[in-house]
């Protein structure tokens, strides 16, 4: 992996938070939330993450903005080494990379008129004169498709399509090069859901931005990634160019995933594939032997039960699969 032709590149990254019991709080075990993820996100591309709820997607995307910080592993953000930045680098570094969080009713302070929660970050970082912020301001609102009469009203007064505007207007307002949308459209109606992707997509173009697209919506995913990795228990278990992985999964658990969207479920039952995922996700907190999916695997052996299986390139498609069997 060459971290300088990449925006964003992780190398081994691990985020373990300790299991503390007794009265003395003595660490006993590790949640083992990511583990070992190597990952990168081309400049003004969309890496889309999947896997099921609980299997480490939203503190991977905390961890490389190093709003966690890393139990080991290293990040570059251009091929700079952010790892262990001391507070006022990182503090700067905070307006090339931004989030987007998952629930627009929570992520916008309701005591916040719109024009204070967009113009927020602008202040902090002061890359706008203070004369020239609300028309800064109005114009980013135009740009998210919110008119400049919003900015002194207040997150309860509007719907769940337009605080998320605002929360990607806030996003943006610092002109940053990576975002990480933490499942930016789960919380929407359906209808809503493609209105936000589409501005997405359009202020992707209009201003180079580089996307790690956190989602546990494969549909969603695969209309707004170029390449798509598959996480989970902390793992990443195959990475591919979205058409391939949606046309053919290598991975048993990709497979399981693809197999349950609506549409491909359907399909594949009528002949005769994959119709569901079998089992439930472990807890990150008990993670099996070997390979974490093989308890859930039907092509699972010996091996898979006390060998790890490493990420490896399989075929020329740029595909990387972790199985033994694949």
């Amino acid at each position: 992996m060459d971290e300088n032709k990449a925006i964003v590149s992780v190398r081994g990254l691990k985020k373990y938070f300790p299991v503390r019991k007794g009265i003395l709080s003595k660490v006993t075990d590790y949640v083992r939330a990511v583990d070992e993820v190597e990952l990168e996100v081309k400049k003004g591309s969309t890496v889309g993450l999947v896997g099921e709820s609980g299997s480490g997607k939203t503190t991977l995307g905390k961890t490389v903005l190093r709003l966690l910080a890393p139990t080991a592993g290293k990040i570059f953000f251009e091929g700079e080494d952010i790892t262990e930045l001391d507070s006022a680098r990182l503090r700067s570094l905070r307006r090339e990379m931004q989030m987007i969080f998952q629930n627009p009713y929570g992520s916008l302070n309701p005591r916040m008129n719109v024009g204070s929660l967009v113009s927020e970050g602008i202040s902090i970082h002061n890359t706008v004169k203070k004369e020239e912020r609300g028309e800064f301001v109005a114009r980013l609102l135009g740009e998210v498709g919110l008119g400049a009469d919003v900015m002194g009203r207040y997150p309860h007064e509007f719907s769940g399509g337009q605080r998320q505007r605002i929360a990607i207007a806030r996003a943006i307002s610092l002109h940053p090069k990576f975002v990480v949308c933490d499942e930016p459209v789960s919380a929407l109606d359906v209808s809503v859901q493609a209105q936000i992707i589409n501005l997405l997509k359009d202020l992707q173009k209009k201003h180079g931005l580089s996307y790690l697209f956190i989602s546990h919506d494969l549909r969603v995913v695969k209309h707004v990634s170029d390449l798509v990795a598959v996480m989970y228990l902390g793992k990443i278990v195959e990475i591919a160019p979205s058409e391939e992985i949606y046309s053919n999964p290598a991975h048993p658990y990709t497979k399981m995933l693809i197999s349950a969207i609506p549409e491909i479920k359907r399909t594949r039952s009528e002949n005769g594939g994959e119709s569901s995922i079998s089992g439930e996700i472990r807890n990150l907190a008990d993670i099996p032997s070997g390979c974490s999916f093989h308890p859930r695997c039907p092509l699972a052996t010996e091996v898979c039960t006390r060998e790890t299986p490493r990420l490896e390139k399989k075929g020329a498609d740029g595909r990387s699969v972790a199985c033994h069997n694949v």
